[in-house]
């Protein structure tokens, strides 16, 4: 049996959806947030040494990382096969592009965005606000908000001629953009004026198998 170890409003919503894509039975463990620092709690060291999540066991298989996890289920079970694109096609080259790309391009100016905001507001001497707060709108001015531009419009042409991020058919690589893209939405500057990437959010948010997983895993957003 597969389990999922699942941090509310993580990027271990994407691991649930993909099962729930599959029709594949797991069982689900929820581990919330520390109230005040929102990490992780010290019982997912346990299940592995980083102690951050997702991370799923499959009897004596323990696998972390989104990516690895989604290469793991589509590989080892027969109902993941529908979720990848014929081997060397050109579908699969996208596929495996994007799988990447999500972690890879996306996530770290995300992340830098996320740390400069709370750099804005973090409690600290009233003498040292405008110099942290200078620092961050600079950094964020100058390489964060540009390098997030030139992704946004990237993926927003890359989506003009087709409904997935592969290709005509929906696949693993759309799970794993998801979370990006949920990012993006909430402090990355994806808004309405990107039809194309708004229109594949509308898309995955109506999957039954992604609403199924919001109400396994508990309701989800991403810090803005």
């Amino acid at each position: 049996m597969i389990t999922v170890h699942h941090l509310e409003k993580s990027r271990s919503q994407r691991v649930l959806w993909l099962l729930e894509e599959m029709g594949l039975p797991y069982e689900l463990r929820l581990y919330k947030r520390h109230p005040q620092t929102m990490l992780a709690p010290p019982e997912l060291q346990s299940v592995h040494p980083l102690g951050k999540s997702p991370v799923i066991t499959d009897g004596d298989i323990t696998m972390a990382e989104s990516g690895a996890i989604i290469e793991y289920l589509t590989q080892a079970y027969e109902q993941g096969q529908a979720l990848v694109p014929a081997r060397g096609s050109a579908e699969w080259r996208r596929y495996i592009y994007w799988l990447h790309f999500a972690e890879g391009s996306m996530m770290p100016p995300l992340l830098l965005k996320l740390i400069f905001n709370r750099v804005r507001t973090a409690p600290m001497p009233f003498f040292v606000k405008p110099i942290a707060r200078g620092i961050a709108d600079k950094v964020t001015g100058a390489f964060v908000e540009p390098n997030l531009r030139r992704l946004l419009a990237f993926m927003e042409a890359e989506l003009g001629g087709r409904p997935w991020f592969a290709g005509e058919q929906f696949s693993a690589a759309d799970v794993q953009m998801s979370f990006p893209l949920e990012a993006a939405a909430a402090r990355g500057g994806l808004d309405a004026s990107y039809t194309n990437l708004s229109t594949w959010l509308a898309r995955v948010h109506a999957r039954p198998a992604y609403k199924r997983a919001i109400d396994k895993g508990g309701p989800f957003s991403i810090p803005g």
